[in-house]
């Protein structure tokens, strides 16, 4: 798990994104073999959310899942900053 004050790669931060996102509600659903539709993957989160789900509920699991898919998006594509610059840009260092 990424700890406050040490500095993290590409692995171990996709690793725990992704080891979150299938301990919540939220799963990746990546797979290697072929591309799933974006109409797929919500219908399996919709179809994961209890039947008093709001549309709250609805939207809030979607907006989490492409927040995931475009940070997992970004560190494959190699953008991505070091704790150091981070702290650095909010005058924590």
């Amino acid at each position: 798990m990424i700890r406050h004050g040490q500095p993290i790669g590409t692995r171990e931060l996709k690793y725990d994104l992704e080891k979150w996102a299938n301990e919540g509600t939220v799963e990746l659903m990546k797979t290697k073999t072929k591309a799933v539709s974006a109409k797929t993957k919500a219908r399996r989160l919709i179809d994961k959310l209890p039947a008093s789900a709001s549309w709250d509920d609805v939207m809030q699991q979607i907006f989490v899942r492409q927040k995931i898919e475009a940070g997992l998006a970004d560190l494959d594509a190699g953008r991505r900053h070091s704790h150091a610059s981070i702290k650095r840009e909010f005058g924590l260092a």
